[in-house]
């Protein structure tokens, strides 16, 4: 039903420089895996096949790390070495991955809407790679994708937050229809912890339907200029209907320093020694 996921990948990654110069944040390893795999592989699991990257200058490693390296692989064959590839072996061969360029950037509204040459007219996962997420069970976007066929319309997933991070992140209002799902009233991007509507906040999964685009097109410039994907939702949900669900997992953001450090931590002792 839902076979298309985009990942937004041009930003600069400023909070990591000077690692990120010359290398894109979505390449920097959690472990031994770029952030971005980890991002794709849940996506795979969850039936999303056709992965679409929005780019920008300076983000060709991204495109490269999910191809095939054959002066690599011709030199580590036969050794210890090539059981390494396998993870990303599997990836490639799971997968089929295209790219457009964002222009300018101009917010995650704006990104989303330079995906649409390679979504077209059909429903489709949005994954922000700096949000690492693990699922309860089945990854967060597999959560995501069954509520899907239930509801059929667009979903973003929330989380509560502690009042002192409210003002990093969208946050919903929200009639609950169930334990775990609300459907939206009412958005704020970045409020102030006296201002936000409640403290739920959205983070970097979605499951949009396509009448998205043509919203984000009318949608004016907010905050610092860019075009707010939360701006439109609002839109959206006013419209029809959004839900967010509060999803069964834990998250760790690693666009910031200590959230890459935690994310780190964890993989190393859960996964990797696990």
């Amino acid at each position: 039903m839902i076979k298309k996921c985009l990942f937004p990948v041009a930003g600069y990654g400023t909070r990591f420089l000077p690692a990120t110069k010359s290398m894109p944040k979505e390449m920097l390893p959690i472990v031994n895996k770029p952030l971005v795999q980890y991002g794709v592989e849940e996506a795979l699991d969850a039936g999303l096949y056709e992965i679409g990257f929005v780019t920008g200058r300076g983000k060709r490693a991204i495109n490269d790390h999910f191809d095939t390296n054959y002066e690599l692989e011709k030199e580590i064959a036969g050794s210890g070495k090539e059981e390494l590839l396998t993870g990303i072996r599997d990836v490639i061969n799971r997968g089929t991955f295209s790219t457009t360029r964002q222009r300018e950037m101009a917010g995650l509204g704006n990104a989303i809407l330079t995906g649409q040459t390679l979504i077209g007219d059909e429903p489709f996962g949005v994954v922000l790679a700096d949000d690492l997420c693990f699922g309860e069970g089945p990854g967060v976007l597999s959560q995501m994708v069954e509520l899907y066929k239930q509801f059929r319309c667009t979903i973003v997933a929330i989380q509560e937050v502690p009042s002192d991070q409210i003002e990093k992140f969208g946050v919903i209002a929200g009639e609950q229809i169930r334990e775990d799902v609300f459907r939206v009233t009412d958005m704020v991007e970045k409020p102030k912890a006296e201002d936000a509507p409640s403290n739920l906040a959205i983070i970097g999964r979605y499951i949009l339907t396509p009448d998205i685009f043509d919203i984000i097109r009318d949608t004016p410039a907010g905050k610092n200029g860019e075009v707010q994907i939360t701006d439109a939702l609002l839109t959206q949900a006013k419209r029809g209907a959004v839900m967010a669900y509060k999803f069964k997992g834990r998250r760790y953001d690693c666009g910031s320093i200590q959230g890459f450090i935690d994310a780190t931590n964890y993989c190393y002792e859960n996964i990797y020694q696990g």
